[in-house]
């Protein structure tokens, strides 16, 4: 047997994968920012989840655009494993997952899953870029495509809202998205860290430059519906809303 389902009874095998599929279809996270998404994710929104894992964000964003799409970006065979179940036993019929890492070029790279002592993945934690050696981790080949050229294949009208947290990929990930960000100006959620981006050979201060430059403001994500503005550099989730964007 090869293929997806090759890999999905593999990951069965593995120690964890039963608390993490269960996690990911019973469980859902990050309801406390549901004040902060309702105003800024319409019903028929079109979103993407880049770094879906197993689908925490994406069940959140189905569920406040029934009749939108949300498209979910996991490049690792073992999280999209237990994503793909999660969509499905929650009947989320306007989730798509695309099994892509978005970078600032097509074309292949090497994820890193970090494995644990138990035997589990700490796939939470898998990236793109160098990897310290402070864990075990197992290597595999994934598909990288721009996030311009996506959207150019999908023919994107609109796009309401970007939420990523890739690990370290971030910048790269806006490279390649500054096209479609100039263009369709969504709102963005992004988790940043500078020993994370270093791995890319990237600087916090360069991805929020970036980001200034391309018109976007920095906000608090955090429970509040009116997020407070950010007015120094700092790691962390960041709410960023194009100039256009109406004030919060």
């Amino acid at each position: 047997m090869t293929g997806p389902r090759a890999r999905y009874f593999r990951a069965r095998l593995t120690p964890g994968f039963a608390a993490h599929l269960f996690k990911a279809v019973f469980k859902q996270h990050h309801r406390e920012l549901l004040p902060l998404l309702r105003p800024l994710i319409a019903e028929d929104a079109v979103i993407f989840d880049v770094g879906a894992h197993a689908g925490q964000f994406a069940k959140l964003f189905a569920r406040l655009a029934p009749k939108g799409m949300v498209f979910a970006f996991e490049p690792g065979s073992y999280a999209r494993a237990i994503l793909r179940t999660a969509v499905r036993l929650n009947r989320l019929g306007n989730v798509a997952i695309l099994p892509l890492a978005l970078g600032e070029r097509c074309g292949v790279a090497m994820l890193s899953v970090p494995v644990k002592r138990s035997g589990s993945y700490g796939f939470g934690l898998s990236h793109l870029g160098r990897d310290d050696g402070a864990r075990p981790v197992e290597v595999e080949a994934v598909a990288v495509a721009t996030l311009d050229a996506v959207a150019d294949a999908l023919a994107l009208e609109r796009l309401d809202f970007i939420k990523a947290d890739i690990e370290g990929f971030e910048l790269r990930l806006l490279r390649g998205a500054a096209a479609t960000l100039r263009r369709l100006k969504p709102a963005l959620l992004l988790e940043m860290n500078a020993a994370h981006l270093a791995r890319a050979g990237d600087t916090l201060d360069e991805a929020w430059r970036f980001l200034l430059e391309l018109g976007y403001q920095p906000y608090e994500a955090g429970t509040s519906a009116k997020p407070a503005p950010i007015t120094a550099l700092r790691e962390g989730d960041v709410l960023w809303l194009p100039l256009a964007f109406p004030p919060p």
